[in-house]
């Protein structure tokens, strides 16, 4: 049966996700079979499995450190946010309901017994289990019927790592406050507290530390420095969002939507020399860029509205008139159409921006696939990535279909569906879009593409620095090595008795 460790955190945002990472990587790298878990994540960044169904993409990323392939049962629970007030709850990688966050709330013990399922099935198929809480253990109005901090701790019978987060400030506040909040048979779980981005010189930390540990009555297991880490984020805390200003080379432009998802999509683009991405949310700040794309979103039409009221809908279309490429992803595809139509509660029809010939209809069926694609012959602007191969997955509740005249953009294999071969996107001059998420992530097509940009340009293509899986090997390998050099580790296999 598996050993287990868990990381907790004194608030969201502390690096919880990253140490999990690493620790998965460490495991690895240590030859030990190793699966990340957390019970309940809330994100609207997710990831698709080989079997169809939905997860956090931190956990994804958190398994593909550790080697393994992602499941659904690393993250049973997944909460999406569709309004300030409730979610898309979705159970063992299948969506069950939106529910509001009171509702929720009084139900979220009914699912005690599909999280202690999942967790005691990868407990007897892997030799350590890295579980990652959520928020802060000492939520006081949350803590009753906790499932995802110590609740959790305590099924698991896991020893528990407390990280505080010093580049905010508060760090000694944070972790102390914590550990006094908890209740005593919580406290003695906490066995080991870990301060997370330093900068610094870290003598200056040492009596700090000192008293950390005096009052606490825990030993700091590490000091970790604030690392230059690329992995793929959590959510829409990230820091890469806070990009605004065009750096040097080509300039990519991501509209900000309010519910922007799966972001991850664009994060590959930085393998490429000489390409900056930023993300607008202000119509002035758009300026004239070599692309313009549209991501994903929860919320397709209340994004649509928004896109409209502040004016952004006005810019794109008047740069897509300049022949600016623009290219929309799954909710930024559908809203480049003719019109987006809501069946699912009060009938609801918007007009989208025109520049694509398609209509798009909800339906109460999400769809959820693995997908592997070849584009079409195109003509046009986009003549250059014809015959291009992508891989990566759907996830969308609408249903998008090509006006008479209209040109698909590529064929599609969708995993475990008979139909061999589905047309998926649009294409029309320079304007494109598609319901496949990960376009970017293929090397070939994302070389293409920026080439295709240079060109238009007027500017050499400047190349690539590595492949993806090379580069997101090496990023895996470089946090292991930042934690194996701030961390105690002696201390912390032997918490888990293996040492």
């Amino acid at each position: 049966m598996a050993k287990v460790i868990m990381v907790q955190g004194t608030m969201s945002n502390v690096g919880k996700s990253l140490i999990t990472a690493g620790l998965c990587r460490i495991f690895k790298q240590d030859g030990y079979r190793t699966a990340p878990f957390k019970s309940q994540n809330m994100a609207l960044n997710s990831y698709i499995t080989k079997d169809n169904l939905e997860m956090g993409r931190a956990q994804a990323v958190q398994a593909q450190a550790a080697g393994v392939e992602p499941e659904a049962l690393m993250n049973p629970i997944l909460l999406k946010p569709t309004t300030d007030m409730g979610s898309q709850v979705i159970v063992e990688g299948k969506p069950v309901g939106n529910m509001e966050a009171a509702e929720y709330f009084r139900r979220k013990m009914d699912y005690i017994p599909v999280i202690r399922k999942a967790l005691e099935t990868l407990k007897e198929s892997y030799d350590i289990i890295v579980i990652e809480g959520a928020g802060s253990p000492a939520e006081i109005n949350l803590k009753e019927n906790d499932i995802v901090n110590m609740g959790i701790a305590r099924m698991a019978d896991a020893p528990v790592l407390l990280v505080g987060d010093i580049d905010r400030g508060g760090v000694f506040a944070q972790l102390i406050g914590t550990v006094m909040l908890l209740e005593p048979e919580e406290r003695q779980r906490v066995c080991g507290l870990i301060i997370n981005k330093f900068r610094g010189d870290r003598s200056i930390l040492a009596p700090g530390v000192a008293m950390l540990e005096e009052r606490c009555g825990k030993p700091v297991l590490g000091v970790v420095p604030y690392m230059d880490i690329d992995i793929e984020d959590e959510d829409s805390l990230s820091e890469r969002l806070a990009v605004h200003h065009a750096g040097k080379g080509m300039d990519i432009a991501v509209i900000r939507l309010p519910k922007l998802s799966n972001f991850t999509d664009f994060q590959a683009l930085a393998l490429e020399h000489a390409v900056s991405v930023r993300y607008v949310e202000r119509a002035q700040d758009l300026g004239r860029p070599d692309a313009v794309i549209l991501p994903g979103t929860k919320s397709t039409i209340p994004d649509m509205l928004w896109l409209r009221e502040s004016g952004l809908e006005t810019a794109i279309l008047r740069l897509a008139a300049a022949e600016v490429p623009v290219i929309g992803i799954c909710g930024g595809y559908q809203m480049l159409g003719e019109t987006i139509t809501d069946y699912q509660e009060n009938t609801e029809t918007v007009r989208g921006m025109g520049l694509l010939p398609i209509d798009t209809v909800f339906e109460p069926e999400k769809r959820r696939f693995q997908v592997e694609g070849r584009l079409n012959h195109l003509s046009g602007p986009f003549a250059a990535l014809s015959g291009m191969t992508v891989k990566g997955y759907e996830i969308h509740m609408g249903i998008s279909r090509l006006r008479e005249g209209g040109e698909s953009l590529m064929q599609c294999n969708r995993s475990g569906q008979e139909v061999s071969r589905i047309d998926d996107g649009c294409v029309s001059g320079n304007v494109f879009g598609t319901y496949v998420h990960g376009l970017f992530d293929a090397d070939g097509f994302r070389e293409h593409f920026v080439r295709l940009l240079s060109e238009r340009k007027g500017i050499d293509y400047a190349g690539q620095a590595e492949s993806l899986s090379e580069y997101r090997e090496r990023q895996y390998d470089k946090l292991a090595d930042g934690l194996r050099e701030n961390l105690n580790l002696e201390e912390i296999y032997k918490m888990m008795g293996l040492h």
